[in-house]
């Protein structure tokens, strides 16, 4: 791309050390007009600081949006009715909020007649592709800036000598540091790089941000009732909680229990292996509790498939199609799924643990009747398990037979 094809440029932008200085380099690489986007996804940052440092930038129009009800209950809460993990472990936290940032970043280049937009992801990570798959899905001819694959600042030093060069402030750590990087929202925190970078080594407490120690959590347990209508959760103890409030009531319990660390080495989409501490404490509970009141009002074949779909649709999210036909294809099987899974589930949380110690459901499949050990009234009729066993059994008292006469196996 020729640097004079840019007259207006939309960047995400979080205020933070890395697009602080994306600002200012396309303000004097381009020589084009910047505008600014934060999305307020319940990061639990104070925003105004990122207004004005965009304002003490020259930049004319600014864009802080509260986009929290919409991330939980079109983006979250559409995932975790799949209970979707990558890799068996990851909740998808920073994966999940990359296509709506990238929708909104959209829509405001629309509004504001920008013909390109803007983001901070380095070449060597996942969400330089999510954003960028994102952009080109909806606006397919949208000029697209990636600082990190075109400048010259290659390190974290030259980074940070660009600021001091620019006079742009640099945020410190507790130590005084510059900071490792941290992504937050209100699913999830996720921090990288620094001390994490040795996968060995174990990541120092002064990481932890949304959870207290399990060792330093209550000695109580705490016994909490999540309702389901539809596979999305509604209430808490009987309190009806719009989908942000009753994740972030979930946070809070989860944080006050220790509950939601995960120090994980995970494959990148980009090929590469890369370490990070996850926290996420609602949605570690909200999994939990959804398998609970799916395991009484999923048929089996049902939920084993949906099992089987997971690390599909789990890695579609990770890779970045949010909004391909795949997904959309899949979100719909998942979503026709969930038309029974209302109830109500208790769950006990305590020290770093969450488990399902009840469920009920009107939707229930649970039959006492039959699958009681006293009497069941003719219920179930166990002579005919001989048949089915016999049945299933047949291919393979076959193959034994074909064996003993030389056959192959």
């Amino acid at each position: 791309m020729r640097v004079k094809d840019v007259k207006k440029v939309v960047l995400a932008y979080s205020g933070g050390l890395d697009t602080s200085v994306i600002l200012r380099w396309l303000q004097t690489t381009y020589k084009c007009e910047v505008v600014t986007f934060t999305a307020d996804l319940g990061q639990g940052e104070e925003l105004e600081p990122a207004r004005r440092k965009a304002e003490a930038a020259g930049v004319k129009e600014i864009f802080i949006d509260d986009l929290r009800e919409t991330f939980v209950k079109d983006f979250v809460f559409p995932m975790f009715r799949a209970n979707a993990l990558y890799e068996g472990q990851y909740l998808l936290g920073t994966s999940i909020a990359r296509p709506l940032i990238a929708q909104r970043q959209i829509e405001i280049a629309e509004m504001v007649g920008a013909d390109a937009v803007a983001h901070g992801a380095t070449g060597k990570g996942n969400d330089q592709v999510r954003f960028e798959i994102a952009y080109y899905a909806l606006k397919p001819d949208v000029k697209v800036i990636a600082p990190w694959r075109e400048w010259e600042l290659t390190s974290r030093t030259r980074l940070l000598e660009f600021a001091e060069q620019n006079q742009i402030p640099i945020a410190k750590d507790k130590r005084g540091e510059a900071p490792f990087s941290v992504d937050a929202n209100m699913l999830h925190s996720s921090s990288e790089g620094k001390v994490l970078e040795e996968p060995g080594e174990e990541a120092p407490e002064l990481v932890y941000q949304r959870t207290i120690r399990p060792e330093d959590a209550p000695d109580q347990a705490t016994v909490i009732s999540i309702d389901f209508e539809n596979g999305d959760p509604t209430h808490i103890d009987g309190v009806k909680l719009s989908p942000a409030n009753l994740l972030t009531k979930l946070n809070e319990l989860g944080r006050a229990n220790g509950i939601g660390r995960l120090d994980l080495v995970e494959n990148r989409f980009v090929g590469m292996k890369s370490r990070g501490v996850y926290e996420t404490p609602g949605g570690t509970i909200l999994l939990a509790a959804h398998r609970g009141i799916e395991s009484i009002t999923l048929d089996r074949e049902a939920a084993h498939l949906k099992d089987e779909l997971m690390p599909r649709y789990a890695s579609i999210i990770y890779n970045g199609f949010w909004f391909s036909p795949e997904r959309r294809m899949l979100q719909a099987a998942i979503d026709a799924s969930q038309k029974s899974v209302s109830g109500r589930v208790r769950m006990k949380l305590y020290k770093g643990n969450v488990s399902c110690i009840g469920r009920e459901s009107p939707n229930s499949l649970y039959s006492m009747k039959h699958v009681t050990f006293e009497d069941d009234q003719g219920a179930y009729d166990q002579f005919d398990a001989q048949g089915f066993i016999k049945l299933n059994a047949l291919r393979l008292r076959l193959g034994a037979m074909a064996g003993r006469k030389g056959g192959s196996l």
